[in-house]
């Protein structure tokens, strides 16, 4: 299935979201400290709800400790900079999605990261910094998962 990586995700709701989405989906979710939050914070469970037990949610030390556990591995980086929509993208299992902290994004160091196969955004109107971290997760793990068929959901 599909990973999905937060780097140094910021809002403990927006983990806890996550947390349900792959539970829902078969996805993985990678998350590579710094974390701004606690992993035991009353937020992330209650967002998570029950699904903490059905969800697969890896924390990692530091980025290079999240590429030797993910390598090899295509690697895309949402980004409100790029030019290549998600859709243009042709998804395979194994695919790592990233995404950078809230409110900033990823900065251009980890940009500039050679594992990172390509950067991609999600199309918004003019005007609009970003989309909501969970949101925008939610968006690309169910665009690669379509791409294959939903395999299986009921």
């Amino acid at each position: 299935m599909f990973r999905v990586m937060f780097f140094s995700p910021r809002i403990a709701p927006n983990t806890g979201n996550a947390i349900r989405m792959v539970a829902a989906t078969g996805c993985e979710l990678h998350l590579v400290h710094p974390l701004g939050f606690d992993l035991s914070e009353p937020k992330l469970r209650r967002a998570g709800l029950d699904y903490h037990d059905l969800a697969s949610v890896t924390v990692h030390d530091d980025l290079p400790s999240a590429w030797q556990a993910l390598m090899p591995a295509r690697v895309y980086v949402f980004t409100a900079h790029a030019s290549t929509p998600f859709t243009d993208i042709a998804y395979r299992p194994g695919d790592v999605l990233m995404f950078g902290p809230e409110p900033t994004g990823l900065d251009e160091q980890t940009l500039a990261d050679p594992h990172i196969t390509e950067q991609i955004r999600i199309p918004m109107l003019a005007g609009r910094r970003s989309l909501n971290l969970s949101n925008a997760a939610a968006v690309a793990a169910y665009e690669a998962w379509r791409q294959h068929g939903f395999p299986g959901a009921v």
